[in-house]
């Protein structure tokens, strides 16, 4: 397995801080911000279509 790169930390509100990351297979992760070794991975696509889903308010009703 490659390294993960991961990104700055993405935070909204208060302490909800997530990190996006990739590594050289093409997987992404994202994680808690401060819990990397605790994360959940896909393929890249399967994550640009969920960040794609949560932009078109698909997850709305979790908020």
């Amino acid at each position: 397995m490659n390294a993960i790169d991961w990104e700055d930390a993405f935070c909204g509100e208060g302490n909800n801080c997530y990190r996006f990351g990739t590594d050289g297979d093409g997987n992404s992760y994202i994680a808690v911000a401060g819990q990397e070794d605790v994360y959940l991975t896909d393929s890249a696509g399967a994550l640009q279509a969920l960040i794609r889903e949560i932009k078109a308010g698909k997850a709305d009703h979790l908020l």
